[in-house]
């Protein structure tokens, strides 16, 4: 049985192959804007994935916590650096962030025991 990292990815393949099958100008142009923003850069990767998890968990956009979770795990963030992120997006974002901050621990549980 998938588990929710497996079927996070499986998902996003799938949709983001038919997004970019339909030959739109502007979804292709955003996909290689979100690409390179997050590139080395004067902030390396990891600082760039905690900055987009703390936009994301205001912005509560399930779908983007995981992908910067997942990311930030291949690049060595530890579980302090996430909560510690996490907690500048509550702060941030208020209470009504607290679901989101539920699932992306879950989510980030998840990575830790696939390891």
């Amino acid at each position: 049985m998938p588990d929710q990292v497996d079927e996070f990815n499986a998902y996003r393949e799938r949709m983001n192959e038919k997004l970019l099958e339909s030959n739109s100008r502007l979804i292709k142009r955003m996909f290689n804007l979100d690409t390179n923003a997050y590139a080395p850069g004067a902030l390396d990767v990891k600082t760039k994935e905690l900055l987009g998890l703390v936009a994301s968990t205001v912005l509560r956009c399930d779908d983007c916590v995981r992908y910067h979770l997942q990311t930030l795990y291949k690049h060595g963030a530890t579980q302090q650096e996430v909560m510690e992120t996490l907690g500048i997006a509550t702060l941030v974002g208020g209470t009504i962030t607290i679901p989101h901050l539920r699932r992306a621990v879950e989510f980030w549980e998840t990575l830790e025991n696939k390891g």
